[in-house]
């Protein structure tokens, strides 16, 4: 089992790892994902947030989850994966942590019961995606500033997470947007060997996240 004190297989057949106690406040990590419709994995970035948060912030349960397909072709999937967790989760009080894709399906079930907001890093927030979902709830976007989509690199652009944010605070969200100098996207990256590679500025991605759990949990 290693870290997590919880490793199990959701109603809809994804997986989450639970880090920490959930019965005061949880933490649902959603991850990434790509056209191509592969099956799910845990995102590094997000790994490497939960490692070095836990130990910061240790009243808040993190909750990973890994999709059944980790695909923007199978958004509806995801979302399900997403809503199963929170409700498996079942804390009182939840934040959902969306990392690029895991920020399209951390709005797209912000209108689950309990859920307060949606901390977006490097998020996807597509047109089409309905944003009323966080009316009255904070939308916190952390942005690496040289993010952006390269031909065989992944990304997203900080300007189009911008334009996201925007849309929502219009209709009725709140919260803020940090664009962090230097930073690319995402945190880090998954070595051949399994272990993490931590990507320039993991440390201010981090920063930034606790100061946003912090508040998060003290408001209780």
């Amino acid at each position: 089992m290693g870290r997590w004190s919880a490793r199990l297989i959701l109603t809809t057949g994804a997986e989450m790892r639970v880090t920490g106690p959930t019965h005061r406040c949880a933490v649902v990590c959603v991850n990434g994902g790509q056209a191509g419709e592969v099956e799910g994995t845990w995102s590094a970035s997000i790994e490497w947030l939960v490692e070095e948060l836990s130990v910061r912030l240790p009243e808040i349960g993190f909750a990973e989850v890994r999709y059944r397909v980790k695909s923007w072709k199978h958004l509806e999937s995801c979302f399900d994966d997403a809503r199963a967790a929170i409700r498996e989760v079942d804390a009182p009080r939840t934040m959902l942590l969306g990392f690029s894709m895991g920020g399209a399906v951390g709005i797209g079930v912000a209108d689950e019961p309990g859920v307060e907001g949606v901390v977006g890093l490097a998020p996807w927030i597509p047109e089409q995606l309905d944003v009323s979902r966080l009316h009255g709830k904070r939308l916190a976007v952390f942005h690496g500033a040289l993010d952006r989509w390269l031909p065989g690199i992944p990304g997203v652009s900080a300007a189009h997470s911008r334009k996201g944010f925007e849309r929502a605070l219009a209709r009725g969200a709140n919260g803020r947007y940090v664009s962090i100098s230097g930073g690319v996207h995402g945190m880090a990256l998954r070595a051949p060997w399994g272990g993490l590679i931590t990507l320039p500025r993991a440390e201010r991605w981090a920063d930034l996240v606790r100061e946003e759990l912090s508040r998060f949990a003290e408001a209780a």
